[in-house]
């Protein structure tokens, strides 16, 4: 019988191990069209960083304020500083660059992983967007340890939740059902939805 000291080492154990367990459902692999999966995987390789650029002073101090309005709602989930910066900043860029809105990837990552960068679902699904390893295979160079990176894993995210709403017609509710693997059933998309409704931003 293991000692009232181990056991709690081992109970801490345990819920350190849930909690990097990401609970989100997983993408089912697509037939894909060889020019769908030759666009998908040009834009996965594009190797320009996510720096955003702006065609008026306006839409510059819209970004500026969004990142300053969403850094302090993150900031629980995300204490550094220039993490959660970097996030945020890789987040609006991957999301605007797919045509998505970024406030909507926010509530979508919260639901998927609750933000936890090295997530891992019991589906196994990787990252903050929960992307599924085959995705690497398919569109990308096979190297699944990619999906922890920040950026690859929130382009892969953007692209195939882009891929699914052209998919779907523009039809937000399928799209998300289909991300999550549960195309059809209201939970998932009602969660991300309700999600998104925390990180709207009103200027």
């Amino acid at each position: 019988m293991p000692s009232a000291a181990v056991r709690r080492l081992l109970i801490a154990a345990a819920l350190t191990l849930c909690a990097a367990v990401a609970h989100g459902g997983n993408q089912k692999e697509e037939a894909l069209g060889d020019s769908v999966r030759l666009a998908l995987s040009r834009a996965i390789t594009d190797p320009r960083p996510p720096r955003p650029e702006f065609a008026t002073i306006e839409e510059r101090i819209k970004y500026l304020n969004w990142i300053g309005e969403m850094s302090e709602r993150l900031k629980k989930r995300m204490p550094d500083t220039q993490v959660r910066r970097e996030f945020l900043q890789t987040v609006w860029y991957e999301s605007r660059r797919a045509g998505l809105d970024p406030s909507m990837v926010l509530g979508l990552i919260q639901v998927e992983s609750g933000f936890r960068k090295y997530a891992v679902s019991h589906a196994g699904a990787h990252g903050y967007m929960q992307v599924m390893p085959f995705w690497t295979r398919v569109i990308g160079d096979g190297d699944r340890r990619k999906l922890f990176h920040m950026q690859t894993n929130l382009r892969y995210g953007c692209a195939i939740l882009r891929l699914y709403l052209d998919m779907e017609k523009g039809n937000l509710y399928l799209a998300l059902g289909r991300y999550n693997g549960s195309r059809g059933r209201p939970e998932y998309p009602n969660m991300v939805l309700g999600a998104w409704k925390r990180w709207e931003f009103a200027q």
